[in-house]
């Protein structure tokens, strides 16, 4: 007959409560980034991919500032005062835990945990079962060995300052995470004593109580090791971000993106990719970033929170943030596209040109050296080298609009607010402060002179 009882519900509690002394830095450990997103982020997104009723995070050192990272989501908060090891700062979690639920216990310096990892962990738990997950180390040194009985079930861990010298040739380690019937832990966290080396609450010790106790404690065996990496030290949280790095690089290539180099390229974020993706060396995408089909992405260029077109080119060295991309465009190279800056299909963006909360319409080309700020270009306008938008006073912003067709001849100062009139022109060198009609032409610069005989100061 098949159980149809449905499954418990999930509680997480994330330990995140230590000091990080190896790091050498004032901010607490878990507030160290990965990708742009601190340690114990990870951890909460994967909890929170499990579909969890709650999660708990036990705090510590510098747990204001914990706190204020991560305010206005749905967290509870346990403070332990003193680091009294791994089982104490379980226990104080425990208050806010339903008695009828599952706990998952996580921590907030492990941060590559996988959700699938921990959906086949948590399937091995029942209330009258545990569930560790364990690892096949290559180097067990510093971990807790797994230990088995004949009939290679887990019967206990040993910490290796507690172990002896063949318990310590043990490869299968304690990853630390595990799922418990909450009702049960309860009793076994109330029974920790701390005798051992560390003197310490140790929540290992429960895996012995539970067998003890007639209670099959569940293994499931990491494959990759590194998915359960601690961050003791910056070299650990560099291993960890190039790990991370090669997962998502990974996923890119199996979509069918090209990568010129793989190990470098660097992911903050979400990155969704159409067909025939080209992306060059050295590009780091930050945020929400959507390329279309058949977009090329230069080296060295960074991307936030942007759209880029079908068919658009980015070249080398460009910035791009919080912008809309149609498609065929061409951007760059060294070209930076601020906030808000919209571009429409065929349009051109050249180097050293930056754009910031302004429309370039379609097929418009600013090629050269211009700065456009707070401005709206029609279709097919062309904007000569060196031309910019006065539009700030110093107090207030003001809007320059330039119709359909205009010609604005290079190195021109547009004091907004102004509308330059479709298929105008705009003398180069000229300091346009007033409206220019359709089809006008408008010069605004000085008479030239040229002085006859003119001789040059000699030095004295």
């Amino acid at each position: 007959m098949v159980n149809s009882a449905p499954f418990p519900p999930l509680e997480v509690v994330i330990l995140a409560a230590g000091k990080g002394t190896r790091m050498y830095s004032s901010t607490p450990k878990v507030l160290h980034a990965i990708a742009g997103q601190p340690l114990l982020g990870h951890v909460i997104a994967g909890a929170r991919e499990l579909g969890a009723k709650a999660i708990h995070v036990v705090i510590g050192y510098e747990g204001e500032k914990v706190q204020q990272a991560f305010s206005g989501q749905a967290l509870n908060w346990a403070l332990q005062q003193e680091q009294l090891g791994t089982g104490h700062a379980v226990a104080q979690a425990l208050p806010q835990v339903d008695d009828d639920s599952m706990v998952l216990v996580l921590y907030g310096d492990v941060p590559l945990i996988r959700a699938e990892t921990l959906r086949a962990l948590t399937r091995r738990c029942t209330p009258d079962t545990l569930a560790l997950l364990t690892v096949m180390s290559s180097d067990p040194t510093g971990l807790g060995r797994i230990l088995r009985s004949p009939e290679e079930k887990v019967v206990a861990i040993v910490e290796e300052k507690d172990a002896t010298p063949e318990q310590r040739q043990i490869r299968e380690t304690n990853s630390g995470i595990l799922v418990a019937p909450a009702k049960r832990l309860r009793e076994w966290l109330g029974a920790l004593t701390p005798q051992n080396a560390q003197g310490e609450y140790y929540l290992t010790d429960i895996i012995a109580m539970a067998a003890t106790a007639g209670c099959a404690v569940n293994s499931v065996v990491v494959e990759d090791e590194l998915e359960v990496l601690g961050v003791n030290n910056k070299l650990q949280l560099a291993q960890l971000e190039r790990h991370y790095q090669a997962r998502r690089a990974r996923e890119l290539l199996l979509t069918g993106v090209t990568l010129r180099d793989p190990a470098r390229v660097d992911i903050r974020g979400q990155v969704e990719c159409g067909r025939d993706v080209e992306i060059d060396v050295n590009v780091i995408f930050e945020g929400n970033v959507e390329l279309e089909d058949n977009v090329s992405i230069g080296p060295n260029v960074i991307i936030r929170n942007s759209r880029i077109g079908s068919g658009t080119q980015v070249l080398a060295n460009s910035l791009i943030e919080d912008a809309d991309v149609q498609s065929q465009c061409s951007i760059g190279p060294y070209a930076r596209l601020r906030p808000g800056t919209q571009l429409a299909d065929g349009a051109k963006v050249g180097n050293f040109v930056e754009i910031k909360k302004a429309v370039i319409g379609k097929g418009s080309k600013v090629n050269h050296l211009s700065y456009i700020g707070d401005a709206t270009v029609g279709e097919h306008v062309n904007i000569g080298a060196g031309t910019i938008t006065c539009n700030y006073d110093g107090v207030n912003k003001f809007q320059t609009v330039i119709a359909d067709g205009a010609f604005i001849g290079s190195n021109t100062a547009l004091v907004a607010p102004v509308s330059i009139g479709k298929n105008a022109t705009v003398g180069a060198g000229s300091t346009i402060n007033q409206d220019v009609e359709a089809e006008d032409l408008s010069v605004a610069r000085g008479r030239q002179r040229n002085i006859k005989g003119w001789k040059r100061p000699t030095k004295k």
